[in-house]
């Protein structure tokens, strides 16, 4: 039997780490996110409950949400063995252009009010990233500030129809003189979805000083702070509007848009189009069939329409009917590189992701959003070389399967 001995202290120093190094507060923070699902819960506990559950949320009883993600843990891989993956392409082509990863940031409102960085974060990683990311009509940062903030970024600039169709066309005109390569119609919104959580918290943008809201300000001392000590919270193209989403959303969004408001767009718009919010196959060949370059198959990550079709689910249909005339996304549900590799093969062209990004910002700001990033580039590449796939471009449906439910 070995005799025992108690170590020396010039043995134990070098397996003794305090785990804290040089880093900042938010990169300890960010260090122990691995998925993001780590992400996410980091971010509940660094933002307000009722801006959180704004993220988070979906419309009336969050079915559409929750059958969609459900959707993708239905996603069987079939892999190969024997393959050479020690190199793999996650490149992926999408509107003319290479993307370095096969996805895009979605267009998401009120970006600032998650963290003051906002939507400057997001485009400054998508540019690192080789990604697009898309500006929303309610957007908190406006088209010329986004612009300025990722300069070599691919931007996609999304837009609602309004009433006024005259401002509509004053922010298309004002993204294309900003750079963007692409427009995103959204057509899934004529009227505001029952986000209820939103309603039970009475959040408005920006948000009312009330005495609920003073209470959770000792909660989180940080988000308070950058809301008051930066920028104002607003709308970038609605000046001085305070209120709910519904409320703005059934003020000013045109629920008599009809397929000529896309052909008004079209002749306006010299690049890309793609209409974002398609539930159904005969809709993709309408929209494809009066200038559509792309389409989203998109349940507004299930927060307008509840007990809509799941994306992923419809996808085969949207692509038989659209048969190569249009491109075709997918988004709502995706919080892994496994989910967005599983629609690449069923024959997405791309996925636009919202959550997952979010879920970076609350936890760490533009440092987060790059964490999500990274997280999702390195499973969507362990991924490929654990199925035996080379590339992204060599994704077929004969990869996967979705088992029944």
């Amino acid at each position: 039997m070995p005799q025992r001995q108690l170590p020396r202290w010039s043995e134990l120093r070098p397996l003794i780490g305090t785990g804290l190094g040089t880093r900042s507060p938010v990169e300890r923070r960010l260090s122990a996110a691995h998925e993001i699902a780590d992400l996410r819960a980091i971010a509940r506990r660094r933002v307000p409950r009722a801006v959180f559950d704004y993220t988070e949320g979906a419309a009336e009883q969050e079915i559409t949400l929750r059958r969609a993600r459900e959707a993708f843990r239905r996603a069987e891989f079939r892999p190969r063995a024997l393959q050479d993956v020690s190199k793999v392409d996650t490149s992926r082509e999408m509107l003319g252009s290479r993307s370095d990863l096969p996805f895009v940031f979605a267009p998401t409102g009120f970006t600032r009010m998650m963290h003051h960085e906002g939507e400057r974060a997001v485009v400054r990683v998508a540019e690192r990233f080789g990604v697009p990311f898309g500006l929303s009509t309610m957007a908190t940062t406006s088209i010329e500030d986004a612009a300025a903030a990722g300069p070599q970024a691919r931007k996609w600039f999304q837009l609602y129809v309004w009433k006024d169709r005259g401002a509509g066309a004053e922010l298309v005109s004002r993204a294309a003189e900003s750079g963007f390569e692409a427009l995103i119609l959204t057509v899934d919104t004529a009227v505001a979805g029952a986000r209820l959580r939103d309603a039970r918290h009475g959040l408005t943008i920006p948000p009312s000083l009330t005495p609920r809201t003073i209470a959770d300000a000792a909660l989180h001392p940080a988000w308070w702070f950058n809301l008051l000590t930066t920028e104002p919270l607003r709308y970038a193209t609605l000046a001085g509007w305070h209120g709910t989403l519904a409320d703005m959303v059934n003020k000013m969004f045109d629920p008599s848009v009809t397929i000529d408001d896309l052909a008004w767009l079209r002749s306006m718009w010299p690049g890309p189009l793609i209409v974002k919010g398609i539930q159904n196959e005969q809709d993709a060949r309408l929209v494809a069939d009066h200038g559509a370059d792309a389409v989203v198959v998109s349940c507004h990550g299930g927060r307008q329409l509840d007990r809509a079709p799941v994306p992923l689910e419809l996808l085969p249909a949207v692509l038989d009917a659209v048969g190569g005339d249009a491109e075709v996304y997918l988004d709502t549900g995706i919080l892994t590189g496994a989910d967005i590799l599983a629609a690449v093969a069923m024959g997405a062209r791309g996925c636009l992701i919202g959550r997952a990004f979010l879920y970076g910002l609350m936890a760490g700001g533009e440092r987060g959003v790059e964490r999500a990033a990274r997280i999702l580039r390195a499973e969507i590449t362990r991924t490929l070389q654990l199925m035996g796939v080379r590339a992204v471009d060599e994704l077929t449906p004969g990869h996967v399967r979705l088992r029944q439910a």
